[in-house]
């Protein structure tokens, strides 16, 4: 899990930290609305395996609502959400400086996080496991009833998902989305209403951790009930899309049940490598990402502002990069560089053993 993780935190970092987003290869942009990228397969990856975590985690409270249980989910939501508030207000004020508060925005990837970890966590300590199957089954026909019945898997002003966020958080604190007219408007990817979908992306994680652990250790039998689950996810998604769109920035059913099943059949192929082959020193580097996640991914961020900022990312790219690369190759390379920048007190925090974890 600890590869896995780490795999799709070097993604994260490797996609939001291109040498010129005018410069960017196909596969590694967001699709611009329907659809799936490679790019859009990273974020759901570390959903899916955070739901795994959640339930290896929740065990040792037996998946009872003990106030120390309840306490800790809370806090750790708190704390998440925090962070990624504090990113979006480091990264306002370098630019902006103690200037046009009402321009902040309040969402984005960390506070996805947050409120889907703490709500599918809730969820996991209060209903009966027995149920949640049908707990996942209902969010994901109620959310995708929602949206068609809203005419909400276009975008739009009217979409119900930018409705919600502009009546709670008002327009200024939102991200901006492009229409097919090159007109600007208020639409969050990582919005409060499409979080429902990814409450059942989380949970359906939290299910795969479920089969991992019943499975005592026997890991052919983890990786047959991976892949099968795997591919009744992937499959469902894929038909569904006909139907219903695959989309990531509402998050939609479609999309949580292709990224789902891709997601437990690339953790089902890890453990058949690693844990059966023994095929281990080459993700050695990505554990090093695994293990402190949260860390370095708000070091990434970090850095990005600064470097940023201080002009040490545009010389980079256009000074060193370019004339070896050409624009799109520097653009790759420039995002490579950047993920073994973070790699590096990445790893010495692994070889110390050194968890960072709120």
């Amino acid at each position: 899990m600890d590869i896995m993780r780490g795999i799709t935190i070097a993604g994260m970092i490797m996609v939001n930290n291109p040498g010129s987003w005018s410069n960017v290869y196909a596969p590694l942009r967001h699709a611009a609305w329907d659809g799936l990228t490679p790019t859009d397969l990273v974020f759901p990856f570390f959903m899916f395996i955070m739901g795994v975590s959640m339930f290896i985690s929740l065990r040792k409270y037996d998946f009872e609502p003990t106030n120390e249980c309840v306490t800790k989910i809370l806090k750790r939501t708190v704390l998440i959400f925090l962070v990624g508030l504090g990113l979006n207000l480091f990264s306002f004020l370098m630019r902006n400086g103690f200037n046009n508060f009402e321009n902040l925005r309040i969402l984005g990837v960390l506070q996805r996080l947050a409120i889907v970890y703490g709500a599918g966590s809730l969820i996991g300590v209060l209903i009966n496991h027995k149920y949640l199957l049908h707990t996942i089954i209902g969010i994901l026909v109620f959310y995708a009833a929602l949206l068609g019945l809203t005419n909400s898997t276009i975008l739009s002003e009217g979409n119900i998902i930018a409705v919600v966020d502009r009546a709670i958080l008002g327009t200024s604190h939102m991200y901006s989305d492009t229409l097919a007219d090159g007109t600007r408007i208020p639409f969050d990817p990582e919005g409060l209403l499409s979080a429902i979908g990814s409450v059942a992306h989380v949970l359906i994680g939290f299910y795969a951790g479920k089969l991992i652990l019943d499975s005592k250790k026997d890991n052919e039998r983890i990786i047959r009930n991976l892949f099968i689950l795997g591919t009744i996810l992937a499959f469902s998604g894929l038909l569904l899309d006909y139907g219903f769109p695959i989309n990531k920035k509402i998050w939609s059913s479609t999309f949580v049940l292709t990224t789902c099943g891709l997601a437990s059949l690339l953790l089902g192929l890890l453990i058949w490598i690693i844990d059966i082959n023994k095929k281990k020193n080459w993700s050695k580097f990505f554990e090093a990402f695994g293990i402190n996640p949260l860390y370095l991914y708000v070091q990434a961020a970090i850095l990005a502002t600064v470097f940023s900022m201080i002009g040490f990312s545009s010389f980079m790219y256009n000074d060193v990069f370019v004339p070896v690369f050409g624009s799109y190759g520097a653009s790759l390379a420039w995002a490579l560089f950047f993920v073994f920048l973070n790699w590096i007190p990445g790893y010495f925090l692994y070889k110390k053993q050194v968890y960072i974890k709120l």
